[in-house]
């Protein structure tokens, strides 16, 4: 199942176990109270009452003669203590403890024999204690009321030592909230009682609300109350020092009856029973930040299934479980909810209805999960390995992307995680159609790379290659509204709050899109290459620096991956993909200076770094999976011979990988273009070869194209490829390479170009006397007077291009290439 729910406590394991050595070790002493006394048949008394903030449990249980206990199980050192012992027949509505567990909060009401157990009768009454219990000494009554009270110590963020104060937050069933301040002192060494406990101060947190949710990890009260028939969601922060603030209000596009009243994880909330429970609206919040509302409508997975109510929500960190047991069960991606495409939606999968718990769940602080029925705490987790299966059996681009994201979000081992994910891509490549695999995965790995380290980069870094998405998700309705922003009350924040203004920020003003992206580069990296075909360039120092960050980067890749590769690359220069990678480094890295506050520049840099290593890396991943899945051998393939049916799948995916790349303009690892020809070479028929050169897929380098002069001989085919390659060069790499070719062809290149840079600024002089006899013995008298004009030309600039390095080509060079070409026209 796509959910792993890993146990952290049971009932039944933890607590039974400890009960039963204490009846026995009772029973021994023949000692009666004050302590967990007889429970013989009465397990299923048992029950969770609350978990606090530090993760501790409590729970209760009832002797046969009705007694009701108090535990508390340790979740740090798993052990269980009794607490405390009322010797009345009475049921438990609400219970907390403080964080030093001096005192005890209980809310009772008294049990009946007849009727539901729960119910009170006429004239009995709810009483809410305060107990003193280290040790166990008075009991403070703080209401005695006929409504039902919930009871909750505020827990402060650092527990390294005993508080004087301790806070109590009450929830009344008449719509109110209280919190109580009470002190306490020590007497007789460490005997805690609670100072002047007749005259405990208490201040009203909230009124006509008509439901209410506590954020145990996070120290919030959410609440809601209606003003002239609108919904107003409030949220109140206590903070170290217990006070609090109202950090916002926002108004909902929801309706709510205010003879309603509905909690949520305010402890074990069993006074209604299912059917009560479903009338009411299945209502929590989350902290996170959309800026709109979404509205998800879903088709019911199985008719003939019964089970219709119960819808759970479970938070996990990313993402938002909604399951409905027997129906459906969804992944909402709350990092990123832009597109439908990035959040998961199984419906009418057996595996939902059969590995998930029927019993409603309740989502606590963190990934923590409580199932109250079970008396299970759990911790939601992602399964990573069945989302990898999922991976490879799903045939939904939709649901590909979404547990694409899903598994890399995961964490874990990421090497490997992604050879797992990359080994699916080889086999899978053809089968998506509405988004790239390869970049899709190189975009979201290397974003989940550096993410989740330093706060805001989701804002600032790519998340996806994809930026709309139309296509149809079968059995789910999605309608996007914009909502009314929540109005902050509070002006100088922290931690989450500041986050969450700076978001609201964000989306109120409507600013940039911040994600970074690569337009900057590739203007600046055109202009630099435009630059370097015309023989000018700007400032070496700037072009240094630039390939001074290149360096950076693979030094850092390097550093990181200390395995030898199989993949020849790496093993040349290649300027222009260093000139990418050093442009990308300088932008990402002003970039982010410019948006991340508070980060140190000497940490963005190394982000940086991370970040654009990351990309190559990812491309070397999938090169090296190729290449050994393959068997080819580590060096270079040579020019001649025949390609294997494993070169052809190679260049394939090199072919996808430069597809994928290109349109984002994200630098390739050196090497890359050049062993990209060689297979190219290998693999294709001329025509074919030259198309892909000309349309862009083949770049040749000048790397690629010296070993094709070299490993090649002079039959006639290699003659018609060598001409075809030397003719698609840039004239400054064409004229490298020829003369490497002893061959007339490349001669006759080298003759046209050196008469072209000679007669370009040539202005005509009056005619000479006297014609120079040439080297051959042919008496044609056009070309003797062409080559004499050449002759002047070059010794009047004979400096000049000597400076330039034309080194053998002269007149006398170009006067035998022409009676060569012509003779070899003329069949001579």
């Amino acid at each position: 199942m796509a959910l792993r729910l890993v146990s952290d406590f049971d009932l039944r394991k933890d607590v039974l176990p400890w009960l039963r050595a204490q009846r026995v070790a009772s029973a021994a002493a023949g000692a009666r109270g004050g302590g967990p006394g007889v429970l013989e048949n009465n397990y299923e008394s048992l029950r969770i009452l609350n978990v606090e903030r530090n993760g501790n449990v409590i729970y209760t249980y009832k002797d046969n003669k009705g007694n009701v206990f108090f535990g508390l199980y340790d979740c740090q050192t798993r052990q269980n203590e009794h607490l405390y012992t009322f010797e009345k027949d009475l049921h438990v509505v609400s219970c907390s403890v403080n964080s030093d567990r001096t005192l005890l909060a209980a809310s009772l009401v008294h049990s009946t024999k007849e009727g539901r157990k729960n119910e009170l009768q006429p004239g009995s009454k709810c009483l809410t204690l305060l107990v003193e219990i280290h040790p166990v000494n008075n009991v403070k009554v703080l209401k005695a009321v006929d409504s039902y009270i919930w009871v909750q110590f505020l827990y402060p963020h650092v527990e390294s030592h005993p508080l004087p104060e301790n806070h109590l937050l009450l929830v009344s069933e008449e719509k109110y909230i209280e919190k109580f301040h009470i002190q306490v002192i020590q007497e007789d060494g460490s005997r805690v009682v609670i100072k002047d406990s007749g005259h405990l101060l208490r201040e009203r947190v909230a009124e006509d609300f008509v439901w209410a949710q506590w954020d145990m990890s996070e120290q919030r009260l959410y609440y809601i109350d209606l003003k002239k028939s609108r919904s107003i969601l409030k949220c109140l922060q206590f903070s170290v020092d217990e006070k609090f603030n109202l950090m916002f209000e926002a108004p909902l596009d929801i309706t709510l009856n205010d003879s309603g009243f509905k909690l949520v994880n305010f402890g074990c909330d069993d006074l209604q029973d299912q059917e009560n429970l479903s009338k009411h609206l299945t209502l929590c919040v989350f902290t996170n930040h959309t800026g709109h509302g979404k509205t998800f409508t879903a088709a019911l997975g199985s008719v003939d299934s019964h089970v219709t109510k119960g819808l759970t929500f479970l938070n996990l960190d990313y993402y938002l479980a909604v399951y409905l047991p027997g129906h459906f069960f969804h992944l909402l991606n709350i990092q990123h909810p832009d597109l439908i495409c990035h959040s998961l939606f199984l419906t009418g999968n057996s595996e939902v209805v059969d590995m998930l718990p029927h019993s409603p769940l309740q989502s606590l602080s963190g990934s923590l999960v409580l199932d109250w029925c079970s008396g299970k705490l759990y911790r939601a987790l992602l399964n990573q390995s069945y989302l990898l299966q999922f991976l490879w059996n799903t045939r939904l681009d939709c649901e590909k992307m979404a547990v694409l994201h899903c598994v890399l979000s995961c964490g874990g081992d990421r090497r490997f995680l992604e050879a797992k994910i990359i080994q699916w891509i080889s086999e899978n490549i053809s089968t998506c159609h509405s988004f790239d695999l390869i970049q899709e995965f190189i975009i979201a790995s290397s974003y989940w790379s550096i993410c989740p380290e330093t706060s805001n980069m989701d804002k600032l870094l790519p998340y996806s290659s994809v930026l709309t998405w139309n296509t149809e998700i079968p059995g789910i309705t999605l309608v996007t509204e914009e909502i009314a922003l929540p109005f902050m009350k509070v002006h100088s924040f922290k931690g989450y709050w500041e986050k969450l203004n700076s978001n609201l920020e964000y989306v109120k003003y409507s600013k940039p899109h911040l994600h970074y992206n690569n337009s900057m580069v590739r203007r600046e990296w055109h202009s630099l290459i435009s630059e370097e075909k015309t023989g000018r360039r700007r400032s070496m120092v700037y072009v240094k620096n630039i390939l001074d960050n290149a360096t950076k980067v693979i030094s850092n890749l390097e550093a990181r991956n200390l395995e030898p590769r199989l993949t020849p690359l790496f093993q040349e220069e290649d300027n222009h993909q260093r000139l990418l990678m050093g442009l990308m480094v300088s932008e990402l890295k002003d970039h982010l200076l410019r948006h991340l506050q508070g980060v140190e520049k000497k940490k963005i840099e190394q982000m940086v770094l991370d970040y654009v290593s990351k990309l190559l890396d990812l491309v070397c991943q999938i090169m090296e999976t190729s290449w050994r899945k393959h068997s080819l051998h580590p060096c270079v393939p040579h020019f001649s011979g025949r390609a294997s049916a494993a070169e052809f799948k190679v260049f394939h995916i090199m072919t996808r990988i430069l597809e994928a790349t290109k349109n984002l303009f994200l630098p390739l690892p050196p090497g890359f273009h050049t062993l990209h020809t060689i297979l190219g070479v290998h693999c294709l028929p001329l025509h074919n070869l030259l198309h892909y050169i000309d349309s862009g897929v083949l770049l040749l380098t000048e790397t690629a194209v010296t070993r094709l002069m070299k490993d090649l001989d002079n039959t006639e085919k290699n003659e018609k490829l060598k001409f075809s390659i030397i003719v698609r060069l840039p004239p400054l790499i064409g004229q490298k390479i020829c003369r490497l070719w002893d061959h007339p062809m490349s001669s006759n290149i080298i003759s046209r170009n050196h008469v072209k840079r000679l007669l370009q600024n040539y202005k005509k002089k009056p005619p000479s006397s006297v014609i120079h006899k040439s080297s051959f013995s042919v008496e044609f008298l056009p070309l003797n007077y062409f080559v004499e004009i050449l002759t002047d030309i070059e010794s009047s600039n004979q400096a000049l291009y000597a400076f330039e390095g034309h080194d053998n080509v002269d007149a006398k060079f170009v006067e035998e290439a022409a009676l060569k070409h012509t003779m070899m026209l003329l069949g001579l």
